[in-house]
């Protein structure tokens, strides 16, 4: 990895797929830093992202989320993006050049064993749209923006940190 221009790492995946608890353990055995972009949209906001989506809609919650990406002036960090990043091709664009690319691969079968509060947890979806509906809409947007892909079944947190030092 060019340490210079590209010095990022940036997690993108579902939700319920492990971006945060994942950069976290990453930041910490690479020595970099660490940033939630959920995080970082609700406090900016001042609300949360369900509160965004009740009042302004899933649409203005990807344009924040957007708004937010474009925004980011990062280097040596492990960035875990919401969900929804890969919507906006402008902001994986910026990623791309400032860091590499992991899509954190989980099945449909295991994310709905992991995500218990589906329609209160403040995704970037129409309100009719199914998990599996939501799953079947991102998944190529995440292969297509994916420069390393980690298929997470049946690999805890730390196995699957292993797989991203050993694909960098």
């Amino acid at each position: 990895m060019n340490t210079e221009k590209r010095s990022n790492i940036v997690l993108i995946g579902m939700p319920g797929a492990g971006k945060s608890t994942v950069g976290i353990i990453l930041a910490k055995r690479l020595s970099l830093n660490f940033v939630d972009t959920d995080v970082l949209l609700q406090t900016i906001q001042g609300r949360a992202l369900q509160d965004i989506v009740d009042s302004d809609g899933h649409i203005a919650l990807r344009a924040i989320e957007e708004a937010v990406l474009l925004d980011l002036q990062l280097s040596r960090h492990v960035i875990a993006t919401g969900g929804s990043a890969v919507y906006s091709e402008k902001a994986m664009r910026r990623l791309s050049a400032k860091g590499v690319i992991v899509f954190l691969d989980l099945p449909l079968k295991a994310l709905k064993t992991r995500i218990h509060d589906f329609a209160t947890r403040g995704l970037a979806k129409r309100a009719d749209q199914s998990l599996a509906d939501l799953y079947a809409e991102r998944r190529a947007l995440y292969e297509r923006y994916a420069e390393i892909s980690i298929d997470c079944r049946n690999l805890d947190q730390e196995k699957v940190c292993t797989r991203i030092v050993n694909s960098l």
